[in-house]
């Protein structure tokens, strides 16, 4: 600020001396006149005409023709807590009391605690198909997709695959507007981008920046090298779409780099070709399979690579070898230098994982490294990926339409509150939830209809109409709690 306040004086102060000048350049030429000299004119100075400003791009056609295609995404989950307020303190659910104190001693609000998230998507399927990220949707019993005309749909998590960050969405819709997919791969550094999202439930709010670097590695995320971009990404953009200039989606807007917690100008983008390489699989097979070698791998700077006698650093540095594995089984050993793949060059360590993880396992390829000050080449076998990097599938809700998991009244149970049916609340999530029913409710009645048993409370309960009633017993009363269906 000081250095602004210095400038700013300087030119006022170079201004006052060109007016001074001025006047005096005046008085001395009315002088001259007056003594009946003439005065020579000042020679012409040359002015330059001022640069025309560099245009700056317009998105306002992009955002018009690709921002209904971009979607809220809300979802609903429960998070187990520990109990509070019980006067006898923790018990193992194992314990035979557990069932006896939880039922006339509830938890205060239950031991699950009902949780909402906030972020973006993009339909690249007319028929309903939507990208977004796996963070977005991960523990979410429901999730809910908003469109830019007000229409709300469930939405079904196809799946998800951790390793990228990315979740495929379906929902129950026809000729819905789409973006058009684009190539990440001629995207160069200070090119303008555009993001769409929900920033803070702000729905088609866009943003815009330039591309800051490319394939960039994070801490965690070796199969992902990311598109960096200056442009503003915050809670609620998470899944949204990476425009360039001419429309094309080109990644997902995934991360950022904050010390504060909030938008400090790094935000990390998945290219949009490893994000549709997952979609393909995941709606194909369901899940995602990648290649594996079975190795460690490290950078080679400039000391490492003339302890090796390599001409030049580069290639991916071999630091371990994992027994078994089909880099072990192909001869590769510590200490080996991975120059290339296939006959492509591996400029780094983090180039190499994810080149591996596209190969189909079996594949067969050839591998160029540096050992003994020499080239060689290797021909290694493929292996699969079969750790917690592949893809899973989120769980189906087991807890029918009313997100309840029930059971039986015990005997004692059943004597304390005077019924001879029922069904003791154990777990609740999705509509039940949000209407506030809580673990160790004692659900007496659907609708008027006693339960009778936990297998009729859910067959009352799926041949219900959108709105229910439910009696229960908590404590000492009895009540009436209606629960929106959907």
């Amino acid at each position: 600020m000081p250095r602004r306040l210095i400038k700013g004086t300087a030119v006022t102060a170079a201004l006052v001396a060109a007016l001074a000048g001025g006047y005096l350049y005046r008085g001395r030429a009315m002088a001259s006149a007056e003594a009946g000299g003439v005065e020579k004119p000042a020679p012409a100075v040359p002015v330059a005409a001022p640069a025309a400003a560099a245009a700056l791009p317009d998105f306002s056609a992009i955002v018009q023709r690709y921002g209904p295609a971009v979607v809220n995404v809300s979802t609903t989950g429960t998070l187990k807590t520990a109990a509070a307020g019980s006067p006898f303190g923790q018990l193992d659910p194992n314990d035979p009391l557990y069932p006896f104190f939880r039922r006339f001693h509830p938890p205060e609000g239950g031991d699950h605690l009902l949780t909402r998230g906030l972020g973006s998507g993009f339909i690249v399927k007319a028929d309903g198909v939507i990208l977004t990220n796996a963070h977005v949707v991960a523990g979410a019993s429901e999730v809910k997709v908003k469109l830019t005309d007000k229409r709300e749909f469930p939405a079904k998590v196809i799946g998800v695959d951790k390793t990228t960050d990315v979740a495929v969405l379906k929902i129950d819709a026809k000729d819905l507007p789409t973006v058009k997919v684009g190539d990440p791969a001629p995207t160069r550094v200070g090119q303008w981008v555009l993001a769409i999202g929900s920033p803070f439930g702000f729905e088609n709010s866009a943003t815009a920046g330039i591309v800051s670097g490319q394939s960039r590695s994070l801490p965690g995320e070796g199969y992902v090298q990311f598109l960096q971009t200056d442009v503003a990404v915050n809670p609620g953009n998470s899944g949204g779409p990476l425009f360039d200039t001419a429309g094309d989606v080109i990644g997902i807007n995934s991360q950022i780099y904050s010390q504060s917690g909030g938008y400090m100008g790094l935000s990390f983008a998945i290219p949009i070709d490893v994000a549709m390489k997952v979609e393909q699989q995941l709606l194909a097979h369901g899940k995602v399979t990648r290649g594996r070698l079975g190795v460690t791998v490290q950078d080679v700077d400039q000391s490492l690579g003339e302890s090796f006698g390599l001409p030049k650093p580069g290639g991916a540095l071999v630091s371990s070898v994992e027994n078994g594995s089909p880099a072990a089984k192909a001869g590769l050993k510590a200490g080996d230098v991975i120059l290339a793949l296939d006959g492509k060059e591996v400029s780094g360590s983090s180039d190499l994982p994810p080149r591996i993880a596209d190969l189909p396992p079996g594949t067969r390829a050839k591998l160029e490294v540096w050992r003994d000050r020499r080239r060689r080449e290797l021909e290694v076998q493929v292996g699969e990926a079969k750790d917690a990097t592949a893809a899973a599938t989120p769980e189906h809700d087991s807890r029918g339409r009313l997100g309840l998991a029930v059971r039986p009244l015990t005997p004692e149970e059943a004597q304390q509150v005077g019924v001879t049916g029922g069904a003791v609340v154990e777990e609740v999530q999705g509509p039940a939830a949000r209407a506030g029913i809580q673990p160790g409710d004692v659900v007496l009645a659907l609708n008027g209809t006693p339960v009778t048993s936990v297998e009729q409370l859910r067959g009352l309960a799926a041949k219900a109409d959108k709105h229910v009633a439910l009696l229960v017993e908590r404590g000492e009363a009895r009540i009436f709690v209606p629960i929106d269906l959907g």
